[in-house]
């Protein structure tokens, strides 16, 4: 019987390459994070991207069909890392509750400080260029924030079974507000180089919740 050659998908590699594939499509997902936490994503071009990943131009749409797909992928990609480094935070039952949420706020300063609060927060950065951005990120957008204000809802519940807040004050809102009040005070610490807008944001919020 004659070989017939199987006919692939324009820019897909084949199967057997499937490891290097998923290796070099994770390069450009670090990649594109660490400069969009920097630059936003209107700013940020696919040429520096491809060139500090050192992968040719070319091969870029063997991983993504577009800058906007690649948007996509890395707004998920960042929701998923940030709840991570959110829930070694607020899983850690040795501390009180809110001691949790302030032991969050610490490891975010350290982190901030560690690049010289040169990056932020890829989602409240990209909420910022919203207006400028493909329609389709908006509610990718809205869905992380969903995501990180139900954990601190979860664990301000905590708090008000442990008695740490008063119980008029309903976790939701709260958190809600947390995070609306959080991603003020990182994009002006990051404005400022300092972690003091941040330690502010905390203490103000700490105080309300425990309605002192």
């Amino acid at each position: 019987m004659e070989n017939v050659p199987i006919k692939r998908r324009r820019g897909r590699p084949p199967k057997n390459q499937s490891a290097s594939y998923q290796d070099t499509r994770q390069v450009l997902i670090r990649v594109g994070l660490a400069a969009l936490t920097e630059k936003g994503y209107s700013y940020t071009g696919l040429d520096e991207i491809l060139r500090v990943a050192n992968i040719p131009k070319g091969s870029f749409y063997h991983y993504f069909d577009n800058k906007e797909a690649f948007g996509q992928t890395l707004i998920e990609a960042y929701g998923h890392f940030f709840a991570s480094k959110l829930e070694r935070s607020l899983s850690d039952n040795s501390r009180t509750p809110l001691a949790r949420i302030q032991a969050f706020v610490e490891d975010a300063k350290a982190g901030m400080e560690k690049f010289d609060y040169r990056r932020g927060c890829l989602i409240g950065n990209l909420g910022q260029e919203m207006v400028a951005l493909p329609e389709s990120f908006r509610s990718l957008l809205c869905n992380t924030f969903r995501d990180w204000e139900s954990r601190i809802a979860r664990v301000l519940t905590e708090a008000q079974v442990a008695g740490e807040m008063p119980d008029h004050l309903l976790p939701e809102p709260m958190a809600q507000f947390f995070w609306i009040g959080w991603e003020g005070a990182v994009l002006r610490a990051k404005l400022e180089k300092s972690s003091q807008p941040l330690d502010q944001f905390a203490e103000g919020f700490m105080a309300l919740v425990r309605g002192s």
